[in-house]
């Protein structure tokens, strides 16, 4: 078996930098990033709308049915926003709310059932009315801080307030200790701007942004990077990773998150040297 670039499962954070690490982290940026590696990932269904109003919308119901297989995924996101057409925000405006229950009431996917996703699409709409957006919406209820955790729950609280019953694990509150992996990719998709995420939402620094972490990206950050001290997906060692990853990239720690989940997710040709079990190349 072959060592990880640091530490090892049992490691604790990195407390200073790492060349070998940093090494490692811009070699897989510059080979698994980028537009060429979006074809298997749901992000690729959201980035196609140009109005920021469609983007929330689809990357909201996207990010939250991400979850499975990525196949899978895809498809349960074109079967959510297919009744929505091209201009998705303007037509959820324009539905009553039993027309909302007619069109996601036999939805499912996995754990998420129609009355979840008619929830979800009557928390967006009437987040909007409200507050004239999602981006909207979560800006009302940030409190500002170094981390975007307590926004992410203040924004998961009225979501779900507004729409009506909904089971947490499709938004999760952090306050309850959920790793939050689908919202911090939500945020990571709607904030950050660059050759991957669309970005729109201008008031929030990517510098806030907090690792979405799941079980590919809990193993590289344990086994791997030595980031975590095991690869159990919690918003612990999301937090941990995060601060691991700030010492890399302080302005944008989740810049390698899209990267580092590529070999586990959608594995290519010569993605070998970049998986766990392989050996860190060296600087």
């Amino acid at each position: 078996m072959s060592q990880p670039v640091r530490g090892g499962r049992n490691a604790a954070p990195p407390p200073v930098h790492d060349p070998a690490i940093a090494a490692y982290l811009d070699g897989i940026h510059r080979s698994c990033s980028g537009l060429a590696r979006l074809d298997r990932d749901p992000l690729a269904l959201v980035r196609p709308f140009g109005e920021l109003a469609d983007r929330e919308l689809a990357g909201l119901v996207a990010s939250t049915l991400a979850f499975g297989q990525v196949d899978l995924i895809m498809r349960a996101v074109r079967q959510a926003m297919e009744p929505l057409g091209e201009r998705p925000a303007t037509a959820l405006d324009a539905l009553k709310d039993a027309s909302i229950r007619r069109l996601w009431g036999d939805f499912q996917y996995r754990f998420m059932h129609g009355p979840d996703m008619v929830a979800l699409m009557l928390g967006i709409k009437r987040a909007r009315a409200q507050f004239g957006g999602l981006g909207a919406m979560f800006a009302e209820g940030d409190p500002g801080g170094k981390d975007i955790v307590a926004a992410v729950g203040e924004f998961s609280r009225r979501l779900r307030g507004l729409g009506g019953p909904l089971r947490e694990g499709l938004l999760p509150d952090p306050a309850r200790g959920s790793a939050c992996k689908r919202l911090f990719l939500y945020l990571r998709w709607m904030v950050r701007r660059d050759v991957v995420d669309p970005g729109g939402w201008t008031g929030i620094s990517r510098s806030r942004l907090v690792i979405p972490i799941d079980v590919h990206m809990a193993r590289v950050c344990s086994a791997r990077l030595g980031f975590i001290p095991g690869p159990a997906a919690t918003l612990a060692n999301a937090l941990r990773a995060t601060e691991a990853f700030r010492l890399y990239a302080p302005r944008d720690p989740v810049k390698y998150d899209f990267a580092l989940t590529r070999p586990g997710i959608d594995p290519r040709d010569g993605d070998e040297v970049w998986r766990v079990e392989e050996a860190c190349p060296g600087p």
